[in-house]
């Protein structure tokens, strides 16, 4: 107990910088969502039914008939956007002031595995209410595991646990969706531990003698932040609390019906569009496998001689081009495959993967006019 009260104190009184901005606040936001999604997700397990036949029903049941259902259902469905949302800003002001470099690659490279595991959960979420969309989704997306040479259909019939999405593959999900919120867990404990084995980035990108503890000052502006965001959730949840979902997942899961047009949930609609701008299933799971991968070696890739995206006015350009980007990406890839969102989706992957060629080529820019080779540890 008493080593406990002493970490408690150490991360209380840990050093951070006087000149963070709120855009520091997502990481805590983040942390803040998980556990609500953990907390609404193990309320709703109490009445759950993994069954294909009572799954749909068992959430209705949940909405109607047991006291405050509805809130925990529509606080875990949009929980999950809020989640997201914090950490892609969490990412993206990783990349614009240089968070990712040296000495906090670990850092990076753990949040980027805790965004990779939240995709996978996040799947097995949409999937679990067992409706029209959840069920086609599950097919869809599980069957490009056949795309694998070799062993691709092997492994989709263990996947599925048969030879179609049924009961068994329905059981495995629910089973993952429980575990895995857990294990994102311990990696936000590790991602932190590694953060604060170097300290917190800052805005200006360069080591300073001027800190302050995180508490009482750092904590006020994430309390802030949090009650915006609880603000946000129950307006979401008590005002519009279908409107980050389709229709069609209110409808039960029928095998003999296709939709006309599979949408997943707006967070997965960047890389959806990828992978969907090309024609053939094998090279759409390599463009997209090739988007993550020069996500997740981002610093491996990305070595500019100035540290923080606030001195660098043309990667600013660059970089809000890559947001309005992704933006696009996202609006393309909720559209039906055909023109012009098809091209529009093609024309998008082009510059997503031109981003990381211009950065690139600007670092090389900046170290030839600065006359550096590879920049120092600051």
């Amino acid at each position: 107990m008493r080593q406990t009260l002493k970490e408690v104190y150490n991360l209380l009184k840990y050093r951070t910088p006087i000149n963070l901005s709120y855009m520091w606040n997502f990481g805590s936001i983040a942390a803040y969502a998980l556990f609500i999604q953990i907390v609404t997700g193990f309320m709703m397990a109490l009445w759950y039914i993994p069954s294909v036949d009572q799954a749909f029903d068992s959430v209705e049941y949940i909405m109607r008939e047991v006291n405050y259902g509805w809130f925990f259902r529509y606080t875990h469905a949009n929980g999950a956007s809020i989640f997201f949302l914090a950490v892609y800003i969490h990412m993206a002001r990783g990349i614009y002031y240089g968070s990712y470099t040296y000495p906090r690659e670990w850092v990076w490279y753990t949040g980027f595995v805790i965004f990779m595991l939240m995709v996978v959960t996040a799947f097995f979420g949409y999937v679990l209410p067992w409706g029209q969309m959840s069920y086609w989704a599950a097919t869809v997306i599980t069957s490009l595991i056949s795309t694998l040479p070799i062993i691709g259909n092997d492994l989709l019939t263990f996947v599925w646990g048969g030879i179609s999405v049924d009961q068994p593959t329905l059981t495995r999900i629910y089973g993952f969706h429980f575990l895995l919120p857990f294990v994102i867990a311990g990696l936000v404990v590790l991602h932190l531990a590694l953060l604060h084995q170097h300290g917190s980035n800052n805005p200006i990108g360069v080591v300073s003698k001027d800190s302050t503890t995180f508490h009482p000052y750092y904590t006020i502006k994430d309390t802030l932040g949090i009650w915006v965001v609880n603000i946000l959730l129950i307006a979401l949840v008590c005002f519009y609390p279908n409107m980050l979902s389709h229709p069609d997942n209110y409808i039960p899961a029928n095998p003999e019906v296709t939709p006309l047009h599979i949408v997943p949930e707006w967070y997965f609609l960047p890389f959806y569009a990828i992978l969907r701008s090309v024609p053939n299933k094998a090279g759409g799971i390599l463009l997209l496998m090739l988007a993550l991968a020069l996500l997740a070696l981002f610093p491996l890739i990305s070595r500019p001689p100035i540290r923080s995206g606030a001195f660098r006015p043309l990667f600013q350009v660059l970089f809000w081009f890559f947001a309005a980007d992704c933006v696009l990406l996202g609006w393309s890839g909720g559209n039906p495959v055909a023109p012009p969102y098809y091209q529009i989706c093609q024309i998008g992957t082009f510059f997503y993967f031109a981003f990381f060629a211009a950065n690139y080529a600007l670092i090389l820019f900046e170290r030839r006019r600065l006359g550096s080779g590879t920049p120092p540890p600051l």
